[in-house]
């Protein structure tokens, strides 16, 4: 069975212990062949969640540690967020690693400041829309934080362990820049606009006679820039028109200067033709208008001290950018200079807002002209909460961990999740290790006891299966989660379980002996009903009909039980009749919760998964590979139709209830091609 666990609590100093010297390793044999077992001593048990965290829990226990993307998620992959040059990628587009704006207190203000990327994940949540008085539609689960004119607030009221949270109303606003604007599409309007704002600002081109009676012609374009960005974008654009450039060194860096590359080309075609690129367009589209701007900013532009200029002496360049400003809407002045050479300054008014809706809107080069870093955090705009809705359906949702603990989403300011990154500290490489070399906090139960009976311990709910699958395969060797339920029991200590094995039945009379004593939540995954697809996607996991199975001994035994119906697989699980037949065995087998997760392809998984399916389904290939071709998810239609399959089929089940915690796990392909649900 392929395992794959997280290294992923939050010890005392960041490490479960202090070098590799204090893990033994012991080879498993048997029913555990091909697994190593890293025996550690765990220096707590009980692990807080960090307060800036938005899960429906403070406190975990993980037994066994390994790689999952189980927590809180709050945003939708679409949604745009401000990178560190400037512009926005989607959510679901967002790497550990990533430079992004976050903000932080300086003196009197809150700041933009640049912060990276420490951990980005994703599954299903239960989504809202929450909507502002600029048009702003921002999709986020119930537990997302804002901030607002009012301090942090969460979407929902509900989800607090003891009453009501902070959360939104329609007498909040929200704090931030106001939405951002949709980008250029880089078509071939926009490149030539680019290049003709880029030329004519900063190039020069000519043909010139030279020698007696000028026998001797010259045909030359150059165009030298100190920042490379603007100089290989108009490098590209005129390649992909067929014009072909050199690049040289126009002139050495010094002490004071930087160096200046240029490029050229030195024949009467080529420049000829950049002469027809660069002509004035008569009637000029949106798009090459945007080019044109993004090129005559790149060429004259500046931007500092909270003031972004265009500035240019050629009276036609200077209508041109003023009226191509008015086209989007922008308020401006014109700063004309006593200068001789008519220089005029055009400054755009309106704030950070109007400047970041430039930056986005047209979408120039040059990544240190559209640096924020360090503006104190100010808007005019109008950012009031006009609705908070539940939309009833379960969809991707998406957080990440950054160093300022929050970051830019769509102009509002959004905190994040605790870190969840991946340590290396035992030498375990990503992939195969991860799924056959186990760390064991082998004193899991004896910090337990101790931790329960200490005084600082106030008897909150905890949540397992959070980062890791409590009855993992090694859980039928080391008995750890079952001498931690008789504790948790023994201690009346309410607490959940996430998990896909069957193993949980073996502990079925210490669950409901708990029950009795406190409040126990548990929660069952079940991917499909057909075994054909099981045995081709999941082998190593116990069959569909032995985990509904599962949940109705569960049920039985008087145990709440949840299921969610994942991952819905395109060809294989997809079609109505199947995903309705899955809710209705859940909800026959007595889940009290179900929802479902179509199947969802993140990085180098999706090439992965599609190789497979070369090999085992290769009528599927085609069909499978056309549906992600756009990135990690299908169609929202198809997305939404499952959702909607699910809602209705539950609700026609009779089943309408939510779990207390019910935690949308993530759905993978694993290296082994087997669906692992954690």
């Amino acid at each position: 069975m392929a395992l794959r666990w997280a290294l992923a609590e939050t010890e005392e100093d960041g490490t479960l212990f202090p070098d590799e010297r204090k893990a033994t390793r012991h080879v498993g044999k048997g029913a555990y062949a091909g697994l190593e077992f890293l025996h550690v001593n765990a220096r707590s048990i009980i692990n807080a969640v960090p307060p800036q965290s938005q899960m429906p829990f403070r406190y975990t226990i993980n037994s066994y540690r390994g790689c999952s993307h189980a927590c809180v998620y709050c945003i939708q992959g679409d949604t745009p967020i401000l990178m560190g040059d400037g512009t926005t990628k989607p959510m679901a587009q967002v790497r550990a690693g990533d430079r992004i704006y976050g903000t932080r207190r300086r003196g009197v203000y809150r700041r933009y400041v640049i912060t990276e990327v420490l951990d980005h994940w994703s599954t299903v949540r239960r989504a809202y829309r929450t909507t502002l008085e600029d048009g702003t539609q921002l999709i986020t689960s119930g537990d997302h934080r804002f901030l607002t004119d009012r301090g942090w607030k969460y979407v929902t009221g509900t989800g607090a362990v003891d009453g009501q949270r902070p959360h939104l109303t329609v007498n909040n606003r929200m704090l931030g820049t106001g939405r951002f604007a949709a980008g250029p599409d880089h078509g071939p309007d926009y490149r030539r606009g680019y290049l003709c704002g880029m030329i004519r600002g900063d190039g020069s081109i000519g043909t010139y006679a030279y020698g007696p009676e000028g026998r001797r012609v010259v045909h030359r374009f150059r165009l030298a820039v100190v920042d490379h960005e603007g100089l290989s974008r108009t490098e590209e654009y005129l390649r992909l028109t067929g014009i072909s450039t050199t690049e040289r060194i126009f002139q050495k860096s010094t002490a004071t200067t930087k160096q200046v590359n240029a490029i050229g080309i030195s024949t009467s075609s080529g420049v000829d033709a950049i002469r027809e690129l660069i002509r004035w367009e008569p009637v000029a589209s949106d798009e090459w208008v945007k080019g044109f701007l993004a090129g005559i900013f790149d060429a004259e532009g500046c931007h500092g001290r909270g003031t972004l200029r265009i500035s240019n002496t050629d009276p036609q360049i200077l209508v041109r950018v003023t009226s191509a400003l008015r086209r989007f809407g922008f308020d401006f002045a014109v700063e004309v200079s006593k200068h001789d050479n008519g220089l005029a300054n055009i400054r755009i008014r309106g704030g950070l807002s109007e400047r970041l809706r430039f930056f986005h809107t047209v979408d120039p080069a040059i990544s240190r002209r559209r640096s924020i870093d360090g503006e104190a955090f100010k808007s005019k705009t109008t950012l009031k909460v006009v609705s908070v809705e539940p939309l009833d359906l379960d969809l991707p949702l998406y957080d990440m961990t950054t160093g300022t603990g929050d970051f830019v989403s769509d102009g509002v300011i959004s905190h994040n999740c605790f870190a969840r990154p991946t340590h290396d500290y035992l030498g375990l490489n990503i992939g195969e290790d991860f799924e056959k070399k186990i760390v064991v906090k082998i004193n899991a139960v004896e910090r337990l006891r101790a931790e329960l009976r200490s005084s600082k311990w106030g008897g909150d709910h905890i949540a397992m299966g959070t980062n890791t699958d409590p009855y993992q395969h090694a859980e039928g060797k080391y008995h750890l989660t079952q001498g931690i339920i008789g504790l948790l029991s023994e201690a009346r200590n309410p607490f959940s379980i996430l998990t896909k094995s069957t193993l949980i039945l073996r502990d079925t009379a210490a669950l409901a002996a708990a029950a009795t004593r406190t409040h126990v939540a548990l929660n069952f995954s079940v991917g499909c009903l057909d075994r054909s697809v099981w045995r081709l996607t999941e082998p190593g996991t116990p069959p569909p009909d032995r985990r509904l199975a599962a949940v109705r001994r569960l049920t039985d035994a008087g145990l709440s039980c949840g299921v969610l119906v994942a991952p819905v697989l395109p060809g294989l699980s997809d079609s109505d009749d199947q995903v309705r037949a899955a809710v209705e065995a859940a909800a026959a087998a007595g889940a009290v919760s179900i929802s479902g997760v179509a199947l969802h392809l993140r990085g180098s998984v999706r090439e992965h998964y599609l190789e497979w399916l070369k090999t085992v389904r290769p009528d599927l290939y085609a069909s499978t590979k056309e549906r992600f071709r756009s990135g990690a998810y299908q169609a929202q239609s198809e997305r939404d139709r499952i959702a909607e399959v699910v809602r209705a089929t539950a609700i026609r089940c009779g089943v309408t209830g939510r779990s207390t915690y019910a935690p949308a796990a993530s759905v993978q392909i694993t290296p082994a091609a087997q669906l692992t649900l954690l």
